[in-house]
């Protein structure tokens, strides 16, 4: 039950940048088809396996004791980092340089963006571009998770389906209050989700 719990907070936790693209879109009625929702979760996902893959592999250095409280460790100051620097986002209402796209505005911009053409319908080679972007954007929390022994498996095929599912969630709230809240605390979210998974991962 651990075993499952674990990756699907490590899969909600890394989507929820999903649902700030898909509010973003939405507002901007910017269409997501089915292909091009398939590619960015497609992308993600290997993203996902590619990291965990690569935690797997350092992890196979160490003992199971240490790579567990160190990886956990490393997700845990993570979660904290994007916790507390999506409160001063929130406080002072600014766009920061963050190493991420966890700033909700940053993601918003992103996603706007992606449209290169201005057809407000987004294409295999667009949907790319933000795949990519959401991909690099959790590398290092994958890698730490299966350096804690997050199962990789459940992982991938979680991370699949969230982000189909999140992105047309957000698409769909994007154009009222509930939407303009979750695009704004999305990203402070996923820090507590990632603290709790890291809190998780460091007693099991």
């Amino acid at each position: 039950m651990a075993l499952i719990l674990s990756a699907l907070l490590y899969s909600l936790s890394s989507n929820l940048d999903n649902l700030v693209i898909g509010i973003a879109y939405g507002i901007k009625k910017i269409n997501i088809g089915i292909i091009a929702n398939l590619v960015i979760a497609t992308i993600t996902s290997m993203g996902t396996f590619l990291s965990m893959s690569l935690g797997i592999y350092i992890s196979s250095f160490f003992p199971i004791s240490i790579t567990n409280s160190f990886g956990a460790i490393i997700i845990i100051l993570l979660g904290m980092y994007f916790l507390f620097q999506s409160i001063l986002n929130i406080i002072n209402n600014n766009k920061a340089n963050d190493i991420a796209l966890k700033n909700a505005k940053d993601m918003a911009e992103y996603a706007v963006k992606s449209d290169l053409d201005n057809s407000g319908d987004l294409n295999i080679k667009e949907a790319s571009f933000v795949g990519l972007g959401l991909m690099f954007n959790n590398l290092g929390t994958g890698l730490a998770a299966s350096i804690t022994g997050v199962n990789i498996n459940i992982t991938v095929i979680s991370t699949f389906i969230f982000s189909i599912l999140i992105i047309i969630l957000g698409k769909s709230i994007g154009n009222n209050i509930l939407g303009t809240f979750c695009g704004r605390y999305a990203p402070l979210f996923s820090g507590i989700l990632l603290i709790i998974l890291g809190i998780i991962e460091f007693f099991n």
